[in-house]
């Protein structure tokens, strides 16, 4: 009793020092992981992607992380059978066959389809006439299928029959009543009732409250102990300790409470506890959805004596030799760490054939991991074969474990959210030093006395991804040094058509600043969860989008928080930009004023330096669709690119037949190329082009001026994070038209070139004001671009005499090139010394028009290729646009 009244001051002592944070350690031991008292002021301010970039880390993939996975799962699998209403005909229903799901809602399909799913349609679970199968049966209602199949069965009774064998009907709890729509996760809730293993003894049972349900981490309170919170219990949902209230009574199991905590009430009132809890789940039961993802125990093949190697539990920074000291069942059986003194401290702990933590033994020789010996070993350095005589014991077989090398994904230096082992009501910024099979090295951050590594299993549910405390709104234990938003200088992008602000950022009240706080009332299990969001390779990728870079995304993307899944696609669609600078320009444009939105900062990195961008998200799954739609249309590709749709072979938008000029006309964004009337300068293209080249040499003139007042006031315009030289190519590279993207690249080459007269920059404009049938063949740029390269007479001589050998070798084309196809282009540079290159023209969708827009720059980083192969290929082009202007522009 002594210790636990001291163990009780601990917890009220650490309450006092650190009542902001609002938490017990509950479940914690004496010794704690103390947080800096500080550490509340810096997690309102800690950002999980500026500190990923400041530490150069990466954070661990969502994928890893299994029982989150799970727990973002809808309770209404795909394959689920339920009867709808027609949309024809109201009055009467037809059996449909649930696609997917997002959230509360779900994609349906009318059973008779097959694999069109052209007639596929969302509707919300908890609006949309839906009833389990056998529904109509039972109210007498009409099952007709839709007009559209109706003739495609003759017995559409026999088709119902064959096609419902064996399939899984969706819950009728589930499309009725209270728990209408909600996910395994949502249905439970605080004061809900479950039954909890005792540590040690798996027969022995007794029903804990939900006090507190973050995310399927359910803190849990002993019945009978309602008045004290320094026994509760922190465990994910998924745990296998957890059962259904009358799980025992039928397997015939003992009903008490655990033996640490017997002593503190009297025989009665743990009766009378016991009978009240029984009495609340029969009349409030947790469904037994909940329940439906825990995994079934298999049967060991320990024995009583053998031998292998485990984690010790209370000090997990050690591995030590351990015993098999009971077999309870073929399930069951109690593993504890050996201890060799006269008065051994018993460490023992319940353990099942797939328990984490338990090795066979040499794993840690094999893995090159420090074995700690027994205490009261007496040898210097512990050796298995000598133990084992010793102790006349044999070892475990490695049947005996489950896969020892898996490691789900996690490598060294990732960065995670982790629970403290000490004291499991705090979650804390996690760093990887280790992995060695599946076993973890994890260092805490934010902890004021330094601990040791300690080690968990990567399937361990005591570990979460990045941004999960801030997707549940719960506090998140950040480092000492946490990165602050305000002390950052960042670039900001801007819309090109935002007038700059006269006013400093840091003069401006931040009250007038309002960012929207994350919803503590959702779940991201419900309205506020996406879809599994697919990245469509195949789908054309429009100019703005590299289509080699989307080939090598990941295929899907979530299900997750509608937030951080959709945050996770436009980070990626931005890096595989070919200036990831102008995407995050027009994703600034993408809003909606009906939407329900959240800011999030999303930010691009080109050329060495790094721009961020403040973008509207939205936040509810019924939006996710038009959000992806808007998103694709802004960036001129196909709408379903990405989208909550798998596209098999063939895209619903055809979008295979547009090419990169095509498809941005079928957008309408920009207007065709057409060879217009000798002499006619103010047509539609260049009073398009013109704009944008003004706006780029005004924005420049702006910057230049700045530097030269030494101003360094933060405005809207952005201010770059690298020295104030670099400011005028971060805007150059930023506010220039993307719709003439190819060509101000190319003006960019002309201009910023120290060779060049000063004459060259007009002839540049007025080669953007004129017609592409006034432009003079560029034989005497190909000249002066070539002149710097010769280092001695020779050279020179050399290169005078292949600019001869072209002149004289002039290429004669069979049509225009502005005509060309995609498989034309390819088939000209498959007939060139750049034969090898011809599958990059294929993969990127480079059509002629495309081809007479690059540039040796655009070539070298759109094409990744070295200075040498993109000179050759440089020069290929040349020849086309000499023989164009030479045979077609006039």
């Amino acid at each position: 009793m002594e210790t636990r009244a001291s163990f009780i001051a601990t917890m009220q002592e650490t309450q006092h020092l650190s009542p902001e944070k609002g938490q017990s350690p509950a479940n914690g031991s004496m010794e704690q992981f103390d947080s800096d008292e500080g550490s509340s002021i810096e997690d309102a301010d800690f950002n999980w992607d500026e500190f990923l970039e400041e530490t150069g880390a990466s954070a661990a993939p969502h994928t890893s992380f299994k029982h989150v996975e799970i727990s973002l799962q809808s309770s209404f699998q795909p394959g689920m059978k339920l009867e709808v209403a027609n949309k024809s005909n109201p009055d009467t229903y037809w059996v449909a066959t649930i696609i997917t799901t997002c959230g509360q809602l779900l994609l349906l399909r009318y059973c008779g389809y097959g694999d069109d799913r052209r007639a596929d349609f969302w509707c919300d679970v908890m609006t949309a006439d839906l009833h389990p199968v056998g529904w109509c049966t039972q109210n007498n209602k009409v099952l007709m299928p839709p007009d559209a199949i109706k003739e495609k069965y003759m017995d559409w009774t026999e088709f119902l029959i064959h096609d419902l064998t064996g399939a899984r009907t969706a819950p009728a709890n589930l499309l009725e009543g209270p728990l209408r729509g909600k996910n395994p996760v949502d249905l439970i809730t605080v004061d809900s009732l479950i039954e909890l293993q005792d540590s040690q003894n798996p027969f022995q049972y007794w029903i804990v409250s939900v006090v507190e349900n973050v995310g399927g981490r359910l803190r849990l309170r002993y019945v009978g102990l309602e008045e004290t919170e320094s026994y509760d219990q922190w465990l994910f949902y998924l745990d296998c300790r957890l059962r259904p209230v009358g799980w025992c009574q039928e397997n015939k199991y003992r009903m008490d409470p655990p033996a640490d905590i017997y002593s503190l009430k009297t025989i009665s009132e743990w009766k009378c506890a016991l009978e009240k809890s029984l009495n609340d789940a029969a009349n409030f039961p947790l469904p037994m959805e909940v329940f439906k993802d825990h995994a079934d125990l298999r049967n060991h093949f320990f024995t009583v004596g053998m031998k292998l190697e485990a984690v010790n539990i209370r000090e997990p920074f050690h591995i030590c030799p351990a015993s098999v000291t009971k077999v309870f069942n073929n399930h069951y059986l109690q593993v504890t760490i050996d201890d060799l003194r006269p008065e051994p401290s018993k460490i023992s702990m319940l353990c099942h054939a797939d328990s984490l933590g338990i090795l066979p033994i040499q794993w840690c020789l094999k893995n090159g991991v420090n074995l700690t010996p027994p205490k009261g070993y007496s040898g210097q350095d512990f050796d298995w074969a000598d133990y084992q005589k010793q102790c006349g014991a044999e070892a475990a077989p490695h049947l005996c474990f489950r896969n020892t090398s898996f490691s789900r994904g996690f490598t060294k230096n990732m960065k995670l959210e982790a629970v403290n082992p000490r004291n499991p009501a705090e979650i804390c910024v996690a760093s990887i030093t280790s992995v060695k099979g599946r076993l973890m090295w994890l260092h805490l951050e934010g902890l004021q006395m330094p601990s040791p590594e300690y080690i968990v299993d990567v399937e361990s549910m005591d570990i979460f991804p990045v941004g999960w405390c801030e997707a549940n709104a719960y506090n998140l234990t950040p480092p000492h040094k946490a990165v602050l938003r305000r002390k950052r200088r960042i670039a900001v992008v801007q819309p090109e058509k935002q007038l700059p602000s006269t006013v400093p950022v840091e003069k401006i009240p931040h009250d007038l600043c309002p960012v929207p706080q994350p919803d503590t009332t959702g779940t991201i299990n419900g309205r506020y969860c996406c879809p599994q969001l697919y990245i469509n390779h195949r789908c054309f990728s429009g100019p703005y989008l590299n289509k080699g870079r989307i080939a090598e995304l990941p295929q899907s993307v979530g299900p997750g928080k509608c937030v951080l899944v959709l945050k996770e696609v436009l980070s990626m669609v931005i890096n595989a930009a070919y200036k990831p600078g102008s995407v995050l320009r027009e994703l600034q444009l993408v809003e909606d004023p009906q939407w329900n939105f959240q800011e999030e900062t999303l930010k691009a990195k080109y050329r060495g330096k790094t721009y961020r961008a403040t973008v509207k998200i939205v936040r509810t799954s019924d939006q996710v669709a038009d959000f992806c739609r808007r998103v694709c249309a802004k960036l001129e590709c196909c709408p379903n690119l990405f989208s909550p749709v798998l596209v098999a072979e063939v895209c619903p938008e055809n979008c295979s037949i547009h090419t990169k000029t095509k498809y941005t006309y079928y957008y309408g964004k920009r207007k065709k190329i057409i060879k217009p009337p000798i002499g006619e300068n103010n047509n539609m293209k260049s009073a398009h082009v013109k704009p944008a080249r003004r706006r780029k040499r005004r924005k420049s003139t702006f910057v230049q001026k700045k530097r030269r007042s030494s101003a360094v006031d933060l405005n809207t315009a952005g201010s770059a994070e690298e020295s104030e030289d670099d400011e005028p190519d971060a805007m150059e590279d930023e506010t220039g038209s993307e719709e003439t993207s190819s060509e101000l690249r190319d003006d960019q080459t002309d201009t910023s070139s120290a060779e060049v007269p000063s004459a060259r920059p007009r002839r540049a404009v007025t080669l953007r004001s004129s017609t592409e049938s006034d432009r003079p063949p560029p034989m005497e740029r190909v000249r002066r671009s070539r002149r710097p390269q010769p280092h001695s007479y020779s050279e020179m001589e050399k290169g005078t005499q292949e600019i001869k050998q072209e002149e004289e070798e002039k290429l004669i084309l069979d049509s225009n090139p502005l005509e060309w196809t995609v498989t034309d282009v390819v088939r000209f540079i498959k007939l060139t010394d750049c034969a090898p290159l011809a599958k990059i023209f294929q993969e990127q969708d480079i059509d002629g028009q495309a081809l007479l827009l690059l540039t040796l720059p655009t070539v070298q980083e759109c094409m990744e290729l070295k200075l040498g192969p993109a000179i050759k290929l440089c020069h290929q082009i040349e020849r086309v646009k000499v023989a164009f202007y030479a045979q077609y522009a006039n």
